[in-house]
């Protein structure tokens, strides 16, 4: 059963973009339906993003978001106490 979904015309536009390049890219013709089934397919398996995508602001971070962050860091072998931190990255009273 199919029904007419409304979009502005912007978005219909970059629907018919995106319609061109794949047949220009792959030499297939893919109906509008096909291209907006897939698009919602690929969507739907990264619901995350498209539920962030809508939120008002992006704090909190997520868990992957989070686990990216902690994925990148290096440590530098130095310790470093918590109070010496505002020091390292200001100067500490010698530098002023």
């Amino acid at each position: 059963m199919s029904k007419a979904v409304k979009v502005d015309e912007d978005a219909k536009s970059r629907l018919e973009e995106l319609q061109a390049e794949i047949r220009l890219e792959t030499g297939e013709s893919v109906t509008q339906q096909e291209l907006l089934s897939r698009l919602i397919d690929d969507a739907y398996q990264d619901r995350e993003a498209v539920i962030d995508s809508f939120r008002s602001s992006t704090v909190p971070l997520s868990d992957a978001e989070k686990a990216r962050m902690v994925e990148g860091r290096v440590s530098s072998g130095v310790e470093i106490r918590e109070e010496d931190i505002d020091d390292i990255l200001y100067g500490g009273p010698e530098d002023v």
